[in-house]
Parts: structure tokens; sequence; C-alpha cells
């Protein structure tokens, strides 16, 4: 059995709400649904696609320290208040993924904060 490793982005949501950017455990990473804020400034894009691209960027993070990064996802989720906001996204998630061609569910629903326009939460396996 391996260690239980826990990661975090020192977002202030992440100290606020108790819980891990990303846990790894049996060489799985299992990364927490992460929004398109800037952690070190904690500031957001107005554009949805520019959000995706920071929500990537800080998955990418969390992965890189886990000892992965985006080509070993597995499986992603993508949170949207708005549905019709999925498409603008699209591109950006190709290049992100097209290669990588992960298990993938949308789901439209509202978000914790309203300037927040998409969250992301990915499973990835160490190779």
């Amino acid at each position: 059995m391996t260690a239980r490793t826990l990661i975090s982005s020192d977002s202030t949501f992440e100290h606020a709400i108790g819980y891990s950017r990303a846990v790894v455990e049996d060489g799985w990473v299992f990364v927490s649904g992460t929004t398109g804020f800037d952690y070190r400034t904690m500031t957001i894009s107005d554009d949805v696609a520019e959000q995706a691209a920071q929500c990537l960027r800080n998955i990418g993070e969390a992965l890189d320290r886990a000892g992965a990064s985006l080509a070993d996802v597995v499986r992603v989720t993508y949170m949207l208040p708005e549905p019709a906001d999925f498409e603008p996204c699209w591109p950006v998630l190709r290049q992100a993924f097209d290669k990588v061609r992960p298990a993938a569910t949308m789901i439209g629903c509202r978000l914790a904060d309203p300037r927040m326009r998409i969250e992301i939460e990915v499973t990835a396996r160490l190779r």
C-alpha cells in the first residue's frame, strides 16, 4: 500500500473549505474541481475560454507536483453554470486533450462564485 499524498495550490478556497487540490493514492491522482482563478493573484478573467485555459494550467501544476501531466488524465468532468459557454471552450480543451482522449462529462450546474464560468475536475493514472 502506498502512502497518501495531499497537494495544495494554496488557494484561499482550499483553506476556507478544507480540501486538497489533489490527492495521490495507489497510483491515481484525483484533482479537485478547479476553477479559472489565478491562485497567485486570486484574480479571474471574465472570458470563459481564458478561464478554461487557467483551469488547465492550475490542474497541470497539481499534476506536475504529483509526478503526472495532462497526458496521464483518464477522466475529466466539466461543470458550467451556462451550458452554452461550453462550446467556446472546445479549442482550449482540444489543445489539452486531443491526443489523450480521456472519458469526459459536461454538467450544467451553479458554481460557488458567480465569477466562475467553468470548473474542471480530472483523474489521472501515474505511469
